[in-house]
């Protein structure tokens, strides 16, 4: 999933020089510090499939290629968190975006996003979804690669609001924000311990909060 194309792979540090980004590296910045001060409620039902979930994923997450990851962990995570389509936004699975950045041509493939759009045309991304098997995998960053995705957001948006994005490197889960040239970076959250997958179903649907009440046009 989310892999690039053949004309560039950018390294984070490469975007980094490229555009004179800014990586928040110490702290959080106020809109991540918000985003993730959250909690949630589970239905007894969501409760049941939380449950089954987090188990799966502790005895065999390690064990899981790409697409298992994906089917029988990801896909469940993304039901419990509220992600689906509504009459404001919809998601898209691996569509290629691009754009030319300051003379800079980027081109990539997202794995997931949530964006308004018309049937199957995108059209203003808000957060991108990044998944990877393997933790920093030498032939492919995720880290650039969602930073990547963000940069062709926000100049294809031109609106100036903030774009938000999730990496999955094996187990972990990340948190990005980019607002102008900054971006910040969360902890890690441990999908196999239940207070971190927890977490992770909060922050995402906090996510849900901040689009339908800041972002959509």
């Amino acid at each position: 999933m989310a892999k690039k194309n053949k004309e560039k792979s950018y390294s984070e540090a490469e975007l980094v020089k490229l555009f004179g980004l800014t990586r928040i590296n110490d702290s959080y910045t106020p809109l991540m510090a918000e985003w993730l001060d959250c909690t949630t409620e589970l239905s007894s039902d969501e409760q049941a499939l939380f449950d089954r979930i987090y188990l799966r994923a502790k005895r065999k997450i390690d064990g899981w290629n790409e697409e298992e990851l994906k089917l029988k962990f990801i896909a469940l995570v993304l039901e419990l968190a509220h992600f689906e389509d509504s009459d404001l936004y919809n998601t898209y699975l691996e569509n290629t975006i691009s754009a030319t950045i300051e003379g800079h041509f980027l081109k990539t493939k997202t794995d997931l996003m949530v964006a308004k759009g018309f049937l199957d045309l995108p059209e203003a991304p808000y957060f991108h979804f990044q998944e990877w098997k393997k933790h920093r995998d030498p032939n492919g960053d995720p880290v650039a690669q969602l930073l990547e995705a963000l940069l062709i957001g926000q100049e294809n948006n031109k609106n100036g609001k903030p774009l938000f994005g999730c990496t999955i490197t094996g187990k972990y889960w990340e948190f990005f924000t980019l607002e102008s040239k900054t971006y910040c970076i969360s902890e890690g959250f441990d999908c196999t311990k239940k207070d971190d997958l927890w977490r992770i179903i909060a922050i995402l649907r906090k996510f849900k909060e901040i689009l339908e009440t800041r972002l959509l046009d």
